[in-house]
C-alpha cells in the first residue's frame, strides 16, 4: 500500500470528527408511516431484497424457494440490473413480477412490506439496515454487517430499541458440520485452544489501471454512492470490483474473509473485541486501481488466545489442505475446516480422530424462524455476532493504514520487538516464501507494518489513541448519515 492509498483511506474513506463516536448530524430517519403489521407464524412474509447484481441473486433464491415467503419489491441503484432480476424471477415464480423501486427510501416507507435483505456494496450495509428497522421491517443484511466499527454497534442498537429481527449473513453458523466442529473445539476435543487460523487463500487478479471512467447510464450514481464520500468513478469495472477500494469495501478481510475471520472467534468463544491488534502486509504484485491489500496478514490478541488471519490474492497452495477456511490449534491436536460446512480433527501426530460433515439447514429459513417467534435469540447468526467478527476485520485495516512502509528484511525484527509467539514468526516467514514464489522481488520489497494498537474491549474504542479512533467511523454524506440516535 501507498503512502498516496493510504492519505486516500484517511481523508476521504474513513476520517471522522474528532471523538470516536460523534456521527455526523443531520440524518435522514426512515420511519413507517404506520405501525408495521405483526407477522403470524402461518402469514405469508413480503420480503423486499436490496442490492441484486451480485450476492442478491441467493436472496432472491433463498426467499423465492421458501413457501412461506415471496419476494414481493426488488431494489437496486442500476436500473437495469433490478428490472432484470424482476423478469428472472417472474419467470421462476408462475409470472410474479416483484415491484422495481431504484429509490431505497421510497422502498422503506411501503408499509407492506415485513423483511429486507440488503445484499448491496458494503457501505450501504449499516444505514440500509438501520433504516430498514426504524422503517419497522425485519433486516437480514450481508456480510460485514458494516463498513466501520462505530456504525456495526449502532445496527445493534437500533435493532434491540426497534425490537426487530436482524440476521448476519454469515451462513457457515446455520451449517450442521461446522456447528458440530465448534461443538467439538469447545468441548476440549483437541485441548486447550491457543490459536485460530483463518485462511483466505482466494486468487485476486488486477482490476485494471486507475483512471476516470463512466458509471453505467442505468444507475443512480448518487443512490449508489449513498454515505461514501462525493468522487468520481476510477475503475474499469463498475460492479463487484468497489470490493477493492476503501470508500466502499473492505478489502478481502471484508469480503470473503469476514466468514472465515467469524469462524475464528467462534472456535475462540470469544464475544468482545480483542485487547490489541496487528495487521502487515501490502498490494503486490501488479499496480491497478484498487487500495486494499492483497497479501494480509491480522493478529488479534486475547491475552491467552490469538486469531491469526491471512489474506492471499496471489495463486498459492493450501496450508493443512485448506485455502478458504479455518485452522483451530489446541494443545492436543488440530481442527482443519476446509469449507462453510466440511472437515476434520487430527491429533498431535497427524491422524484424523473425527470428521465434521452433514446437511446445511438454510440460513434464510433460520432468520424466518426468528422473525416469526419474534425472539432474536432464535437466530444462528444475530446481528450482535456479525458486528463483532466485522469489527476483528476493520481492525485489522486500522492497524495496517496507519503503519510505516519497512523493508521486508526489517519486518522480522520489528514485529519480535512488540509480539513474541512462534507462530508470528512462522506466519511470517510462509509470507515471505509465498511472495517470493510469485516472482515478487522480497530483497528490495517494502511491506506496510501496521500499528500495534491497544483496545478497549467493553467500550469498543482505542487506549489513548485519537487518531485510530477516528477511524472507527467516517464522515458521512448527507443525507445518507448513519443516524446519531437509533
Amino acid at each position: 500500500m501507498t503512502r498516496n492509498n493510504r492519505r486516500v483511506f484517511l481523508e476521504q474513506s474513513m476520517l471522522a470528527s474528532a471523538s470516536a463516536w460523534a456521527i455526523a448530524q443531520g440524518a435522514t430517519t426512515v420511519v413507517a408511516k404506520e405501525a408495521p403489521k405483526k407477522v403470524s407464524p402461518n402469514e405469508r412474509i413480503s420480503v423486499a431484497v436490496i442490492g441484486v447484481n451480485g450476492r442478491g441473486g441467493s436472496h432472491l433464491a433463498g426467499f423465492g424457494e421458501n413457501s412461506s415467503t415471496e419476494v414481493t419489491h426488488i431494489c437496486d441503484a442500476d436500473e437495469a440490473v433490478g428490472q432484470r432480476r424482476c423478469e428472472e424471477y417472474a419467470s421462476k415464480h408462475g409470472g410474479k413480477r416483484p415491484v422495481f423501486v431504484q429509490d431505497i427510501r421510497k422502498l422503506l416507507e411501503i408499509p407492506e412490506i415485513d423483511v429486507v435483505s440488503i445484499a448491496t456494496p458494503n457501505h450501504w450495509h449499516a444505514l440500509g439496515a438501520i433504516w430498514g428497522v426504524q422503517a419497522g421491517k425485519h433486516v437480514y443484511v450481508e456480510k460485514p454487517v458494516s463498513h466501520n466499527v462505530s456504525e456495526g454497534r449502532r445496527v445493534v442498537q437500533a435493532a434491540r430499541k426497534h425490537n426487530k429481527i436482524v440476521q448476519t449473513g454469515t451462513q457457515s453458523r446455520s451449517a450442521q458440520g461446522m456447528q458440530e466442529a465448534i461443538a467439538f473445539v469447545h468441548s476440549g476435543g483437541i485441548g486447550k485452544v491457543q490459536v485460530a487460523r483463518g485462511l483466505c487463500y482466494k486468487r485476486r487478479p488486477s482490476i485494471g489501471p486507475a483512471g476516470t471512467y463512466d458509471p453505467p447510464k442505468t444507475v443512480d450514481y448518487n443512490l449508489w454512492l449513498g454515505p461514501a464520500p462525493e468522487s468520481k468513478l476510477t475503475r474499469p469495472n463498475f460492479h463487484y470490483d468497489w470490493h477493492w477500494q476503501y470508500s466502499y469495501g473492505n478489502g478481502d478481510l471484508g469480503n470473503q474473509g469476514i466468514h472465515q475471520m467469524d469462524l475464528c472467534r467462534w472456535a475462540l468463544g470469544k464475544n468482545t473485541l480483542p485487547t490489541r491488534t496487528l495487521s502487515y502486509g501490502g498490494r503486490f504484485g501488479y499496480t491497478d486501481a484498487g487500495e486494499t491489500a492483497n497479501t494480509q496478514v491480522v493478529v488479534h490478541d486475547y491475552g491467552d488466545q490469538q486469531c491469526v488471519f491471512e489474506v492471499r490474492g496471489l495463486p498459492t497452495p493450501a496450508l493443512k489442505g485448506a485455502s478458504v477456511g479455518i485452522i483451530v490449534e489446541g494443545s492436543e491436536g488440530y481442527v482443519v475446516m476446509t469449507s462453510y460446512s466440511a472437515g476434520q480433527a487430527f491429533d498431535k501426530s497427524g491422524k484424523v480422530i473425527k470428521e465434521f460433515k452433514g446437511s446445511e439447514e438454510s440460513h434464510y429459513a433460520n432468520f424466518l424462524t426468528a422473525v416469526k417467534s419474534g425472539n432474536y435469540k432464535d437466530l444462528n447468526a444475530d446481528i450482535e455476532e456479525g458486528h463483532l467478527s466485522s469489527a476483528l476485520c476493520h481492525l485489522g485495516n486500522i492497524s495496517l493504514v496507519l503503519g510505516d512502509n519497512v523493508p521486508a528484511s526489517a519486518l522480522k525484527d520489528r514485529l519480535s520487538q512488540q509480539w513474541k509467539a512462534d507462530h508470528i514468526e512462522e506466519t511470517l516467514s510462509r509470507v515471505m516464501e509465498h511472495l517470493a514464489e510469485n516472482k515478487v522481488a522480497t530483497d528490495s520489497l517494502s511491506v506496510q507494518l501496521g500499528k500495534t494498537l491497544q483496545i478497549d474491549p467493553a467500550k469498543e474504542v482505542f487506549v489513548d489513541n485519537p487518531e485510530a479512533d477516528r477511524l472507527l467511523t467516517r464522515e458521512y454524506r448527507a443525507p445518507f448519515v448513519v443516524p446519531k440516535e437509533v
